[in-house]
């Protein structure tokens, strides 16, 4: 088997092992040369590393990459790329050396940075720094709560539903500030079924990095409750001798961080980059660039290879690095054996499981979710978005998640539900335990964001997390990275705009909506009451190929009295005809999101009153609404009718696209203050009084209202 613990005690490293070693360095230089650009000098002094992870260390099946008893790999240095792709390729995941010949090349397996989805055997999207140290500690949170859903009775390291999560990482993914909020909720969380591997070569682009760095990284590690080790390979190189390599010492601190299970692991390897490379090892020269020919070749003439050729593998090599094949087959047979025991004697486990595995709901689940009465008085969108969130505990086991230090604010807490924190952190507010369902994530949100990736690229749960839609800039770049690998993760950002009042413009979203509507993949979803909040929840379950943002309100809505307006199960078209003109031929549309709803329909009242026949359109999801076919988006908002208003506590610019040329817009295009949200939508014109002014002058627009003869 590969990897098992009684073999990991003692390492076999024969010569192959270390021809394979140098026979990586030698085809991250030629896969660099070839395309003309990359980042060589870490994927060559990584080798002996990744090569030990993949062939010596790793639980894993190279003929199975979705194998879910596989230990899990994450890069999170992604610029060195060539450090995975060419143990995929070692290891027989299916890559060939043509593909690395195709290194950041159109249509390529290899393409600059790793993508999950595009090449097998990678499990998550890196590249921008820090971003896979959050998808790890994701993967290791959710391998717990998997394992605390299916297999929570059998002692620690005998569950088949224990893997091991391994990362490495460089001085620019240490440096990034997300790495030090996901490391301390690992720390704080006590995975130790995390390993962190910093690559601590001591050069970035800007060559030393001790230009801008200076602080004790391990002793960072171990302040936040990690178990730290040293892996000191250039000692004797920075005292003026020689470079050396102990695989034996790395070896032996992977055992180590493996059988420590209290705390997760991080061990500090001091390499020298671009190794062996005679010129440019050690130099920010070799970081991001092509080595060129004469280095190339001299460096090959270190290793023993011939300079005269190009991605050069022995077949005797490749045979022996491939018998991890063989062993990965064996370790899931065995694997497998023990799963068939578990389910036979846990059928429903079972049944949850093959669920949960293919992400489908259960059948008749929508029928919990809540129904609010017409009322005036209304519900705020983010409490009735809490009590979905209860009405859907008991029927969705997989649905878990938190917030940002913001429970009682988003409504992200299930009444009842422990929550996932070692026991001895546990509260009198929140108590819980190891496999809790609450997950707290502290004030860090680019690191929750990163986590809640993490946890959705470990299959089966769905992840939830909350903060203010302000704060959601903090998230931009793991909200991104989630839409690009199309993760069906929930983001409940409440206190939706201006209507959050008192708390003034640095907490009011202004640009929030638009600039979020603007990534590609990405649902924004602003329900106008407490129903449309709960078909958004319903619309967001059913999607597992994209994430969705819930954009929510502090202020109480009025629940709309469906009996005389649309149905709010047309919420997850986008937008819907809330309530038509009296003679069904409008001869202006009102289109409005969230609180700006109840104004519409106030100012179709007056234009009503007034003889201007008017619809008014909800719409919660313009990207659900881009979707629909043609005919649909025509009979809500017909090309005939060019008199158009939107409404919106925000900058307008996401509108354009719907009101058209002759269509006027409500919106803001300032920061807010602070005061009353009433105060504050009165004096910057967010009325029936202005809504009304607008149409009029769309119509104007359309020469639908035109002025009498003023004599001559």
């Amino acid at each position: 088997m590969a990897a098992t613990p009684s073999e990991d005690s003692a390492l076999s490293w024969s010569d192959l092992d270390r021809k394979a070693v140098d026979t990586v360095r030698v085809l991250a230089m030629d896969a660099v040369e070839k395309s003309g650009n990359g980042h060589p000098g870490t994927a060559m002094s990584l080798a002996p590393a990744a090569y030990l992870l993949f062939n010596k260390v790793m639980t894993h099946s190279p003929a199975n990459s979705a194998w879910p008893g596989r230990d899990r790999f994450v890069l999170s240095a992604g610029h060195s790329s060539l450090t995975l792709y060419i143990q995929l390729y070692l290891s027989g995941y299916g890559l060939g050396l043509d593909d690395l010949k195709s290194l950041r090349q159109w249509g390529s397996l290899t393409p600059g940075h790793p993508e999950q989805g595009h090449t097998d055997g990678v499990e998550t999207t890196t590249g921008p720094l820090g971003q896979g140290i959050g998808n790890a500690v994701g993967f290791a949170i959710a391998a717990r709560r998997e394992r605390g859903l299916f297999d929570p009775e059998t002692p620690d390291g005998e569950s088949i539903f224990d893997h091991n999560v391994w990362a490495i990482a460089s001085d620019g993914d240490i440096e990034e500030g997300i790495s030090h909020e996901a490391s301390a909720i690992a720390g704080h969380q006590k995975l130790g079924n995390l390993t962190l591997i910093w690559d601590d070569n001591e050069i970035s682009i800007e060559d030393d990095t001790r230009i801008a760095k200076s602080e004790d990284v391990a002793a960072r590690y171990a302040a936040y409750g990690w178990h730290v080790q040293v892996v000191d390979w250039r000692k004797a190189f920075d005292d003026g001798g020689e470079y050396a390599e102990d695989v034996e010492a790395l070896h032996a601190a992977l055992v180590a961080a493996k059988a420590t299970t209290d705390k997760p692991s991080f061990i500090a390897l001091r390499t020298v980059i671009g190794y062996p490379a005679p010129k440019k090892q050690n130099t920010g020269k070799i970081h991001g660039s092509a080595l060129g020919k004469d280095e190339v070749a001299a460096t090959k003439t270190i290793l023993g290879f011939d300079p005269a050729q190009s991605f050069q593998v022995d077949d005797k090599v490749l045979q022996h690095a491939r018998e991890v094949v063989e062993r990965g087959k064996a370790a899931e047979a065995a694997w497998r054996e023990k799963f068939d025991a578990w389910a036979a004697a846990n059928p429903e486990r079972k049944a949850l499981w093959d669920r949960m595995s293919k992400r489908e709901l259960p059948a008749g689940w929508d029928a919990a979710l809540p129904v609010w009465e017409a009322d005036a008085k209304g519900v705020a969108t983010r409490a009735a978005s809490g009590k979905v969130l209860n009405a859907l505990a008991p029927v969705l086991p997989e649905l878990w998640g938190g917030s940002a230090d913001l429970a009682e604010s988003n409504n992200t807490t299930m009444e009842g539900e422990p929550s996932f924190i070692p026991e001895e952190y546990a509260t009198k507010a929140f108590p819980g335990h190891k496999y809790g369902r609450t997950l707290h994530f502290g004030i860090r949100e680019h690191g929750m964001g990163a986590i809640m990736n993490g946890i959705a690229l470990h299959g089966g749960t769905r992840v939830y997390g909350g903060t203010f839609a302000v704060f959601s800039d903090y998230m931009r770049p793991s909200v991104r990275l989630a839409a690009l690998m199309k993760l069906p993760v929930v983001y409940v950002w409440t206190h939706d705009s201006i209507g959050l009042g008192e708390d003034g413009p640095t907490h009011q979203p202004v640009e929030h909506l638009t600039a979020l509507r603007a990534i590609p993949g990405l649902d924004v979803v602003r329900p106008a009451d407490a129903n449309e909040t709960a078909q958004a929840w319903k619309a967001a379950l059913e999607h597992t190929d994209r994430p969705t943002a819930l954009i929510l309100s502090r202020q109480n809505l009025p629940t709309v009295d469906r009996s005389t307006h649309a149905s709010a199960e047309n919420t997850a078209k986008g937008a819907y005809v809330l309530v038509d003109a009296s003679n069904s031929q409008p001869s202006v549309i009102l289109l409005a999101s969230g609180s700006e709803v109840q104004i519409a329909l106030t100012a179709r009242e007056r234009l009503e009153a007034e003889g201007t026949p008017t619809r008014v359109v909800s719409v919660p999801c313009q990207e659900w609404f881009d979707a629909q076919d043609q005919a649909y988006r025509e009979s809500v908002l017909p090309s005939s009718v060019k008199a158009r208003v939107s409404v919106e506590a925000a900058i307008g610019m996401s509108w354009r696209h719907l009101v058209g040329d002759a269509g006027e817009t409500v919106s803001i295009e300032h920061y807010g203050a602070s005061a009353p949200y009433t105060v504050l939508f009165e004096q910057f014109g967010f009325t029936a009084d202005n809504v009304v002014a607008k149409a009029h002058a769309s119509l104007t627009k359309i020469g639908a209202i035109t002025g009498s003869k003023t004599g001559n």
